[in-house]
């Protein structure tokens, strides 16, 4: 590894980690808390199949936790109640 990689970090981006959905009444919900400052933001996507379209809508909330698994839940039940809530209006 050269003097500048080592100092200013690989200029290469770093694959995701693939995320296993979670199913809810037809939809799928990907949680994927996002680090910030030694804590995790909640964050995700929910997704459905209309048609041969893959409907997505990606949200990030304010919300910040110490653990990535606690975001990672939170958004869960967040997601839960929002597809509850609004159903296929969440992908207008």
């Amino acid at each position: 590894m050269g003097l500048f990689s080592r100092l200013f970090g690989s200029s290469k981006t770093q694959p995701q980690p693939q995320v296993e959905p979670v199913e809810y009444k037809g939809y799928l919900i990907y949680q994927e808390a996002l680090p910030e400052g030694g804590q995790y933001r909640i964050a995700g996507r929910i997704t459905k199949p209309l048609g041969e379209d893959i409907q997505t809508h990606r949200f990030i909330r304010s919300d910040v936790l110490s653990s990535q698994s606690d975001a990672n839940e939170f958004m869960l039940k967040k997601a839960q109640m929002y597809i509850d809530q609004m159903g296929d209006n969440i992908f207008q």
